[in-house]
C-alpha cells in the first residue's frame, strides 16, 4: 500500500481511470451505515409487529432518505475527487460522526416524532461534504462552477432542514405541515445536482459507481440477515422450533440469495458508461430498491418471530411485509436498468409477471400459513433466476457503439 499522502491538489479523476475499485476509507464508510440501517429495520419490524405497519412507513421513508441520501452524496463526490490524503480522510470521518449520531436518534425519530438527533447527524455529514466541495471549487479550477454550486445548494436546503427543526419544535409550525416540508427539501436535495451540473458534469467513474451501489446492496441484502437471524433467536429461547420455523429460516435465505443474483445480472457499469446522461435516473431509483431491501429485512423478521413467537399480528400482514418489498425490489430493479442497457437481461415479462404472482401469494396465508407463503415467494424468485439463465442472449455491436442483445441460436 502507497503511503498516505498528507495533501494532495484535489482535481478530477479521469472517467476511464482503469481498475478503479472500491478504497478501503469507502468500505469503512459504508460500515457506519450497517449501524443506521440496523436501526431503522428494527423499528420497522416492531411496528409491523404490532400492527401499526402503515404507520411506521412515513417515519421509515423519512430516516431511509437521510440514510441514503448521506451515502448517495458521498459516493459520487469520491469517485470524482478521492484524494485519500489526509484532509480528505478526516473530513470523511466527520461525515462518519454524522451517521453515527443519526443513527443513534433512529428509535426516538419513529417512535416519538422527534428528529432533533437525526438532524443533527445529518447536519454534521453535510458540513464535512460542504467543506469537500469548496476544496473541490478552490483546487480544481476546470470544475470550480460546478463545485462551488454544490457547495451552495447544499447549503442552502441544509438551512431549510434546520429551519424546519426549529419551527417544529418551537410549535411555530403545524403538525400537518411537516410532512409536506419534508417533500418540498426532498425535491430541493434531488435537484441540486441536476442545477449543480448543468454546464459542466462531474466526472465520476461508471464501473465504480457500479461496484458502490452493488456494495451498499450487499450491505442491505446482510441486514436481511441480521434481522431474521433476531427472529431465529427469538424463537429458539422461546422454545419455537417447529417445520415452519425451519421452512421460513431456509425460504429467507433462499430469498436474499436470490435477489441477489438477480440485482448482480445486470451490466450497470457498461451502461452508465455509454449512457451517462441517464444516470440520474439510475441513481435516484436506487432509492426505492435499497428502501424495499431494508423493508424485507423488516419483514423476514416478523414473519420468523411470528412462527416461533404467534405474535398478534395477522397472517397476510406478515407475508405481504415480506411480498410487497420483494415485488417493489423486482419491479424498480427492471425499471432503472431500462434507461441505461439497450436491453435489460431480466425480460419485463419474467420480472412483471413474477411480482404480480408474488403480490397475488400472501391472500393464501390464511390456509397455508406464511412459511409457506414466504416458500413460494422464495421459489417464484428462483424461478426468474432459472428462466433469465436459461434464455442466453448474444451481445452484438451496434453501429453506434452500443450492444444489442439478440437472442442466441
Amino acid at each position: 500500500m502507497a503511503p498516505v499522502g498528507i495533501r494532495i491538489r484535489m482535481t478530477a479523476r479521469p472517467t476511464d481511470e482503469p481498475h478503479r475499485a472500491s478504497s478501503q476509507l469507502e468500505l469503512l464508510f459504508d460500515l457506519t451505515f450497517v449501524v443506521a440501517i440496523a436501526s431503522i429495520t428494527a423499528q420497522l419490524a416492531h411496528s409491523i409487529a404490532e400492527g401499526h405497519a402503515l404507520d411506521g412507513l412515513i417515519p421509515f421513508f423519512q430516516v431511509f432518505f437521510a440514510i441514503w441520501w448521506a451515502w448517495m452524496n458521498f459516493t459520487w463526490f469520491a469517485s470524482s475527487y478521492d484524494t485519500d490524503d489526509v484532509p480528505y480522510r478526516l473530513l470523511t470521518m466527520v461525515q462518519m460522526a454524522g451517521v453515527l449520531v443519526l443513527a443513534a436518534g433512529v428509535q426516538a425519530a419513529v417512535n416519538d416524532g422527534d428528529y432533533r438527533a437525526v438532524t443533527l447527524g445529518y447536519f454534521i455529514m453535510r458540513i464535512g461534504l460542504i467543506a469537500q466541495w469548496l476544496r473541490a471549487g478552490i483546487e480544481d479550477r476546470e470544475s470550480r462552477g460546478t463545485a462551488l454550486r454544490y457547495a451552495a445548494g447544499i447549503s442552502i436546503v441544509q438551512v431549510g432542514w434546520v429551519l424546519r427543526l426549529l419551527l417544529a419544535q418551537t410549535g411555530t409550525l403545524p403538525e400537518s405541515s411537516l410532512l409536506p416540508i419534508f417533500v418540498g427539501l426532498v425535491m430541493l436535495e434531488l435537484a441540486v445536482p441536476l442545477w449543480a451540473e448543468r454546464r459542466r458534469p462531474t466526472s465520476w467513474h461508471p464501473h465504480h459507481i457500479a461496484e458502490r451501489y452493488g456494495l451498499f446492496t450487499i450491505i442491505l441484502l446482510g441486514e436481511s440477515v441480521l434481522a431474521a437471524s433476531t427472529g431465529v433467536e427469538g424463537a429458539i429461547n422461546a422454545g419455537g422450533l417447529s417445520g415452519s420455523f425451519v421452512t421460513i429460516a431456509v425460504a429467507g435465505l433462499v430469498l436474499l440469495f436470490a435477489l441477489w443474483w438477480l440485482y448482480f445480472l445486470e451490466p450497470a457499469g457498461e451502461g452508465l458508461t455509454r449512457r451517462r446522461e441517464r444516470s440520474y435516473l439510475w441513481g435516484y431509483g436506487h432509492y426505492g430498491i435499497f428502501a424495499a431491501l431494508a423493508a424485507l429485512g423488516a419483514g423476514l423478521e416478523v414473519a420468523v418471530e411470528q412462527t416461533g413467537h404467534h405474535i398478534q399480528v395477522a397472517p397476510v400482514a406478515v407475508c405481504y411485509a415480506v411480498a410487497i418489498p420483494v415485488g417493489a425490489f423486482l419491479v424498480l430493479l427492471w425499471a432503472v436498468h431500462v434507461p441505461i442497457v439497450p436491453r435489460a437481461t431480466i425480460r419485463p415479462a419474467v420480472i412483471l409477471g413474477g411480482a404480480a404472482v408474488i403480490l397475488l401469494l400472501p391472500l393464501a396465508a390464511e390456509r397455508t400459513g406464511p412459511a409457506s407463503v414466504i416458500a413460494m415467494i422464495a421459489a417464484v424468485c428462483a424461478l426468474i433466476i432459472m428462466v433469465t439463465i436459461l434464455s442466453p442472449v448474444r451481445r452484438d455491436t451496434h453501429a453506434r457503439g452500443f450492444e444489442v442483445e439478440m437472442p442466441a441460436g
